[in-house]
């Protein structure tokens, strides 16, 4: 049942609530029962006070012995109240003259007995206002008690004491409704507010049960669906954007692994054709001369190593997108390096008659992997050979600029349409296969910018087209350098 995110959910929520429920009532109900007894205490205090000023005031007109007696009768009469007693007890703590002997104003004073006004407690606080402008206390038996209030009086040089008595009955009857009303209120309110979180959290969580029955329904043959996203603005819709944008980018890369390998299949087709049909034309004639036992190994000699350039740049970027090419840096120099490349190329520049111009500054340390880096140099030379025309040039720079180094080679050729350049970094893309293949170009299958972007990566840097019109183009390379002391 708690592996519901709903039913956890409410149950925590009801528990928060439940505590502060309590909390707040507890507080409430003690902020009450102060409230209510500081007010009992400060009627007792005021109703004394106000009897000691009738008293005073009655004295002077009272004759006789009973003077003092009469005169508390008087001041007893005019301050009667409900559930209150007032006795007026002498310097031996004999009791004087109490309202229990005027005319009852209900029924509630026969909860004061005149037995208690002999009890030790009683006689015990009487006693400690003689010394005290006015004491406080609780008197405990039947029932709910009783406050009391006892000041010193004084009447023709004589010492009295003045004690009030008030039941507590009335204000316990108050705040035993009161708890009685948290009793029955607080439960009901945590009901509701359980039903309520329920179905609050079961509203709130219904876009993620609509979200898992959309994925669930997904697969690699419907990527292109994406989850439905009611509010952009709130967590839910930002899960739903964040899962879209994954599926977006699962789309892509399903797309381009399978654009892969249908490009790769088309690749490898044709010099496997080639070497079949070749092998079949020469198999099929039993009598055939060296010279086209030779012309027919020299074809299968090429579509081999086009195919095994093939395979090695496809392994390659293989390893590269699954992170298991381990790149072997070491600290070398650029201008060292790229000389050796020059001299690698030169062979594919006299056969072009292309006259390959270096711009290469002195001393230009790097630590990198340098098998990788003159793979790249020279895929950049071979591109920019292979698509200039004979009797042309093409250039390598290298310069060191602030805190990185920049490679570039230039060609003379006939540039790259506005709309194929985006393209140029796709893998198996080339800008004319047709004119590669007439012009016998037996080794390009459209990976070599591709592997020559990601060796720049993979390095830390960066590889782009930097210049491209009709009197050619140039790929730059960004490097970063090490820093100079």
């Amino acid at each position: 049942m708690l592996d519901s995110i709903r039913v956890r959910l409410t149950v925590w929520y009801t528990l928060v609530l439940g505590l502060a429920l309590v909390l707040l009532t507890v507080f409430s109900y003690f902020l009450y029962w102060r409230n209510v007894s500081q007010r009992t205490d400060g009627n007792l205090a005021e109703l004394a006070n106000a009897f000691a000023t009738t008293f005073e005031a009655e004295l002077p007109d009272q004759m006789g012995p009973d003077s003092v007696k009469q005169a508390g009768h008087e001041a007893m009469v005019e301050h009667r109240f409900r559930d209150t007693v007032m006795v007026i007890l002498d310097s031996s703590g004999n009791v004087l003259q109490t309202s229990l002997e005027l005319p009852r104003v209900d029924s509630s004073r026969e909860r004061i007995k005149p037995e208690l006004f002999s009890l030790e407690p009683f006689r015990t606080l009487a006693a400690r206002a003689a010394s005290h402008p006015g004491v406080m206390g609780t008197l405990r038996g039947r029932g709910n008690g009783l406050r009391v209030f006892a000041r010193p009086l004084s009447a023709r040089g004589a010492s009295y004491t003045l004690v009030v008595l008030q039941s507590l009955h009335a204000q316990e009857e108050m705040l035993d409704d009161i708890r009685k009303t948290f009793y029955w209120a607080v439960p009901c309110a945590l009901l509701l507010a359980s039903v309520g979180g329920y179905f609050l959290a079961r509203k709130s969580l219904a876009p993620v049960a609509t979200m898992a029955s959309q994925a669930r329904g997904m697969g690699a043959a419907n990527l292109h669906e994406r989850l439905l996203v009611v509010n952009q603005r709130d967590e839910l819709g930002q899960l739903a954007l964040s899962f879209n944008q994954l599926l977006e980018r699962l789309e892509a890369s399903f797309e381009q692994q399978r654009r892969f390998v249908a490009d790769a299949s088309h690749e490898l087709r044709t010099p496997v054709a080639i070497v079949r049909g070749e092998t079949e034309v020469t198999l099929s004639k039993a009598d055939r001369s060296p010279a086209e036992y030779r012309e027919t190994l020299g074809i299968l000699r090429d579509e081999s190593q086009r195919l095994a350039r093939i395979i090695e740049d496809l392994f390659t970027l293989t390893r590269a997108d699954a992170g298991q090419y381990s790149l072997d840096f070491r600290d070398g120099y650029l201008d060292e390096l790229a000389l050796g490349v020059l001299v690698r190329a030169r062979s594919l520049a006299l056969a072009k008659k292309i006259t390959l111009c270096p711009s290469i500054e002195a001393d230009l340390p790097i630590r990198a992997d340098e098998a990788l880096l003159g793979r790249m140099l020279l895929n950049l030379l071979d591109n920019a050979i292979k698509y200039s025309p004979a009797g042309s040039k093409v250039e390598l720079t290298c310069r060191r600029e602030e805190d990185h180094y920049r490679i570039s080679v230039s060609d003379n050729g006939p540039g790259i349409p506005v709309e194929m350049r985006p393209k140029i970094f796709d893998r198996f893309f080339r800008v004319d296969k047709a004119r590669s293949r007439a012009e016998g170009d037996t080794g390009g299958a459209g990976l070599g910018l591709s592997i020559a972007r990601w060796i720049a990566e993979a390095h830390h840097g960066s590889l782009e087209l930097s210049r491209c019109d009709r009197s050619g183009s140039t790929f730059s390379v960004v490097l970063p350098a090490p820093r100079t002391h």
